[in-house]
């Protein structure tokens, strides 16, 4: 899994092709979250910093792939990149692969910086296609995978780009570099007590992980509205919380083999219910074991919080990805809270903790917690496959240190 990374390769004069996250989210033009770009930031400028050049490619949304539109545009990112560098940065073009943005890329002088258009204007992109990869790969001598969030997809800039440019250094940033080492090797034989923890709405998301991870973990703790999928597999009366009846059979199995196993799997004992999803209407109750019909679980009780929290204490290594309950709303936010707090603690106390992308790294970052852990991802499905053991092409194909 040791990869070559970018600081092995001498970039001075040369073109350096990274393929970056900025996969952010934008309201009305203004990015209300920049950690992704950020994120990139010591890639960019250890190519910079060395007389690289700097052309930056990314995707943003799910455009249809029908060419430019404005609301997926990547110019609030190039504009958010130039204040962060304190450096201008060219965005040539509403195309990644026309005239103009050649034109700028042949332009460009060591030192710059350039960020190319929506990968995801042209369909080619999501297909993995040949042709339009190799008007990427055209631009650079050396290509850099500084994309985590999108590394475990099999789009065009993140496998045909780096087959296309044979003979060319591929190598990972830092943050790739960064991500592989916790979610792949730090868990390849984790300091234990291991403690793995998952929440968020479906079982079905997480299935792959838990088995995955139950051979190798002292403890499992199962929060979010996926718990109620295991507690009503269990015969416990869940009232009207989100139930994935067709998953029933799964959670039996997960169960079954954490017995077999001996691992501790901890599900909710308490439960945060309301009458109503919704954050301020509704009438709000804490039930103990049994929810009464007509309430919904949307945040796990003070019992639950305090045995949770006092698990993750002990641990050494601790893996987290989904929320315990709707942390964005204020009455359900407190079991997410106390999790984050008893990680952070364990974490001062000399333990290992990877937070996955998405929910529970926005949940870290709301509460402030975000550099009291070991490594947050940046990429919440590319983080859930590494941690389900999956092997990434978009990996395999960069040089071997």
């Amino acid at each position: 899994m040791a990869k070559k990374n970018i600081a092995a390769v001498q970039v001075a004069g040369k073109r350096v092709l990274i393929r970056v996250d900025f996969n952010v989210p934008i309201q009305d033009g203004h990015i209300s979250d920049d950690r992704r770009i950020r994120a990139a930031l010591p890639t960019i400028k250890s190519v910079i910093d060395r007389g690289g050049r700097a052309i930056l490619c990314s995707h943003l949304g799910r455009p249809e792939g029908t060419g430019y539109q404005a609301e997926d545009s990547l110019a609030p990112c190039a504009k958010r990149l130039s204040e962060l560098l304190g450096r201008p940065v060219a965005f040539p073009s509403q195309d990644c692969v026309d005239g103009a943005a050649a034109a700028a890329v042949a332009a460009m002088k060591d030192g710059e910086v350039l960020l190319l258009e929506n990968l995801r204007f042209h369909k080619a992109e999501k297909k993995g296609d040949a042709s339009f990869a190799a008007k990427l790969a055209a631009y650079g001598d050396v290509y850099v995978n500084d994309a985590f969030g999108t590394c475990h997809r099999p789009d065009a800039s993140m496998v045909a780009v780096p087959k296309a440019m044979a003979g060319k250094p591929k190598v990972a940033g830092f943050l790739v570099e960064k991500e592989i080492k916790y979610l792949s090797e730090a868990l390849r034989s984790p300091a234990k007590p291991f403690v793995v923890v998952l929440g968020g709405a479906k079982v079905s998301d997480k299935m792959a992980a838990i088995e995955h991870l139950l051979p190798k973990a002292d403890a499992v703790i199962v929060g979010g509205a996926m718990a109620y999928t295991f507690l009503k597999a269990l015969g416990r009366e869940v009232g009207d919380s989100k139930v994935e009846t067709d998953r029933l059979a799964d959670a039996r199995r997960a169960l079954d083999l954490a017995a077999k196993l001996k691992a501790d799997l901890h599900l909710p004992s308490d439960h945060v219910c309301s009458t109503t999803f919704s954050e301020d209407a509704g009438d709000i109750q804490v039930f103990k074991d049994a929810i009464k019909p007509g309430y919904m679980g949307l945040d796990i009780g003070p019992a639950t919080q305090t045995t949770f929290a006092s698990v993750l204490r002990k641990a050494k290594t601790i893996v987290w990805n989904g929320p315990m309950g709707v942390f964005e709303w204020m009455p359900f936010r407190i079991g997410t809270h106390q999790v984050a707090k008893a990680i952070a603690e364990a974490t001062a106390a000399g333990a290992t903790s990877i937070v996955g992308g998405g929910d529970s790294a926005a949940a870290v970052e709301q509460f402030g917690l975000s550099d009291k852990m070991s490594h947050v991802s940046t990429g919440g499905g590319a983080s859930l496959e590494m941690l389900e053991g999956k092997a990434f092409e978009s990996v395999g194909v960069l040089d071997e240190a």
